[in-house]
């Protein structure tokens, strides 16, 4: 039986790379995609999330959702991602337009028709359209299988020492999302520090040897530059792949529960995953948190589903 996943992304390098082991992995099924401003905006971001399907063969609605965080301005991380927010390789004309719908009634219109728990949302950017679904539609709380987000942290930060980007670019959002009724997977920066695409990993995704491979090599050398420049990374670690890894394959990565809410006010902490595995806060474990990573699995599974999307597997 395949999962079933919305993947709520803002491409992105990472991103570009858990859309296709969706598309490529036989254990997920990817219902659709959709955009929300993030490492650039939405207008970029969507136009990247075309490109992407367009290089991969990935047939599925791409739905283009919100523009900017619920109440703070939008921040952007062209240090990382370039000034399109898919620097590097040439990214392909879009094969197919966008869904006419916004991102916010897409989800709601999938989960609402779908069985309930048969839905995973896999969000990898700010968490503004989930936020925005819960509002307008409180009762896919009750639906969605399951959230398995990336961002956070619960030792660190890096858009700032306690906050990782997806959370400070819109925290009023995932403080929704999280103490929402729902089962939450936090996929942060403990684990996806660990999700690194060494030159051996690279070498071994070259030796596809088709254009897509080649596609992901650019990827992964610009996201590898950008990394070591900006914070001292000797491999860039892949986030958001990790999400749609353990939707596949729960053994990929252990997790540990917890209780985690998010700094709204803090002077220096906006942003925070503040995560209490130990009960000192008193509060009931509203998630499951990302510890360890199997990496040569992570990196097995991608490497064969970019071989089947060269193979021209998508689904």
């Amino acid at each position: 039986m395949t999962e079933r996943i919305i993947l709520d992304c803002d491409p992105g390098h990472d991103d570009a790379l858990a859309m296709m082991l969706a598309a490529g992995d036989p254990r997920v099924e990817l219902v659709a995609v959709t955009t929300c401003a993030g490492n650039q905006t939405v207008q970029k971001v969507t136009r990247n999330a075309l490109s992407v399907c367009a290089v991969a063969g990935i047939d599925v609605p791409v739905a283009a959702g919100a523009a900017g965080p619920l109440v703070r301005p939008q921040m952007v991380a062209p240090d990382i991602h370039g000034e399109s927010g898919l620097d590097g390789p040439v990214l392909p004309e879009p094969r197919r337009a966008v869904d006419p719908r916004h991102a916010v009634d897409l989800i709601i219109e999938e989960v609402m028709a779908a069985e309930p728990g048969t839905i995973t949302l896999v969000p990898t950017g700010p968490l503004t359209n989930i936020a925005l679904a819960m509002a307008k539609e409180p009762r896919i709380v009750e639906r969605v299988k399951r959230v398995v987000l990336m961002g956070g942290g619960y030792t660190r930060g890096n858009r700032t020492p306690a906050a990782e980007f997806n959370i400070i670019a819109d925290p009023e959002a995932a403080q929704a999302v999280f103490a929402g009724a729902w089962p939450v997977t936090m996929v942060g920066l403990d684990l996806t520090h660990q999700a690194l695409a060494t030159p051996e990993v690279v070498e071994r995704i070259a030796a596809i040897g088709s254009p897509l491979s080649d596609f992901v090599v650019e990827v992964l050398t610009f996201f590898g530059h950008t990394y070591k420049e900006v914070q001292g990374f000797d491999a860039p670690p892949v986030h958001d792949l990790c999400c749609v890894a353990w939707v596949a394959d729960p053994e990929v990565f252990t997790t540990r529960s917890a209780f985690v809410a998010v700094e709204l006010t803090g002077t220096w902490t906006t942003g925070m995953t503040v995560t209490d595995f130990t009960d000192l806060l008193g509060q009931a474990h509203n998630t499951d948190v990302a510890i360890d990573l199997d990496h040569g699995r992570l990196w097995d599974m991608t490497v064969d589903a970019l071989a089947a999307l060269s193979a021209g597997g998508a689904r």
